[in-house]
């Protein structure tokens, strides 16, 4: 049993930050129903790359659930999320502020059929505030929170992250927030609102940057891959590739330079120091370059791990399911069963538990490939699952 077990969610979400908290609850064991709108279901379906015409991108954040397509724009769809709600814990969408509300569906309406209800709403700007209607994706919650102007190169332009960090993050958030709030309600019985905004999720992290800031009026700046205020802190070419160091202090920095070369690093007044160092940083840095092109990145990894200086290879993601410490955590799994693409490869979960396993998934659903089961679970009949059909309030 997975230690969320017994918890069912209601899964309005659709493209990223919902259906990646969603996921995470379902990774830790809770029992996820997607209800999604017929006839095409969650847009996320329509994203590249494709396997045997089934989005992969789609599989890979909607592991582990279940699928009914439900048209909440009618009366009688309406009707059947009132059924399932009074037996459900928890609700998570990420429709634009508002829109709950105007299909007649909101917390409100929700709680009081089931007072227990936790309802989590995820958007870009939160559910109030100037911006709370204005369309938000990653890239933009990226810019506002200042996040891309301190990533990149010193004299380049601002640039985002790699990865939907902003959807990520505020899918995490959600996740945390649920929980919470799911453990709250056993004071009272009672379940509540939590109103989740990317932009805030993102402030949240800003953490370094925005302390000093708001200490010191720093004005932080793009350093590439430096740090402000430690040096070595880069990336650096060797024979055959790149590695990157992290010399963060004293006793790193008095190994680092036995390895280099003791007589040059030690006994230059230049380097005595963390402030030392990054004051010479230009000189440092080219020291450093020459004796790191003499061997590869393995030798240098080599040398370096045995003597505990932070250090790691500049891995490209084909290099990921290589690595053995990655593969060793578990965090490259196969999910099995697909209807349409069958095994496929995807991330692990993070979370390791000492009492369960939480690296076994069940694939991610075909739309509505679980409509009628989940109807009967909620208690509808054969015949009344049948009338839903023809009247196109299901599919």
């Amino acid at each position: 049993m997975k230690p969320l077990s017994g918890i069912t969610v209601l899964d309005l979400t659709r493209l990223l930050s919902g259906p990646f908290c969603t996921m995470t609850l379902a990774d830790l064991g809770a029992d996820i129903i997607k209800i999604e709108a017929p006839p095409h279901g969650d847009d996320a379906r329509t994203n590249p790359p494709f396997k045997n015409e089934e989005s992969v991108y789609f599989m890979s954040i909607n592991r582990g659930k279940q699928s009914i397509a439900i048209d909440l724009k009618s009366q009688e769809g309406k009707e059947i999320l009132f059924k399932m709600v009074k037996n459900a814990d928890v609700l998570v969408e990420n429709f634009r502020p508002g829109t709950m509300e105007k299909l007649g569906i909101g917390y409100e309406r929700l709680a009081a059929i089931n007072e227990k209800l936790v309802f989590c709403s995820i958007s870009g700007f939160g559910q109030d505030g100037p911006y709370r209607d204005r369309p938000a994706y990653d890239i933009i919650v990226q810019a506002m929170s200042g996040l891309m102007s301190i990533t990149g190169e010193e004299d380049g332009k601002p640039t985002r992250v790699g990865v939907s960090i902003g959807d990520i993050i505020a899918g995490l958030y959600g996740a945390i927030g649920i929980l919470a709030a799911v453990n709250d309600r056993e004071k009272d019985g009672k379940g509540q609102y939590l109103d989740i905004g990317m932009l805030d999720c993102m402030v949240a992290i800003a953490e370094y940057p925005l302390a000093r800031y708001l200490i010191g009026g720093y004005i932080p700046k793009r350093l590439g891959n430096k740090h402000s205020a430690i040096y070595p802190w880069d990336v650096f070419k060797t024979k055959d590739g790149e590695i990157v160091l992290a010399v963060h202090n004293s006793a790193s920095w008095n190994r680092f330079s036995k390895i280099m070369d003791s007589e040059i690093f030690m006994n230059d007044s230049r380097f005595k120091d963390n402030p030392s160092r990054k004051a010479n940083e230009s000189a440092l840095e080219e020291m450093i370059k020459k004796i790191l092109l003499e061997k590869t990145t393995r030798e240098w990894i080599e040398i370096f791990a045995i003597n505990g200086i932070p250090c790691g290879p500049l891995n490209t993601i084909p290099d990921l399911p290589n690595d053995p410490q990655i593969n060793h955590r578990g965090m490259i799994v196969e999910i099995k069963g697909h209807k349409k693409v069958g095994t496929m490869k995807v991330a692990g979960q993070p979370i390791k538990f000492s009492k369960v396993k939480t690296n076994m998934f069940s694939p991610a659903p075909l739309i509505a490939e679980h409509t009628d089961k989940i109807l009967k679970r909620f208690g509808f009949k054969e015949n009344e699952i049948k009338k839903f059909k023809e009247n196109k309030s299901i599919m």
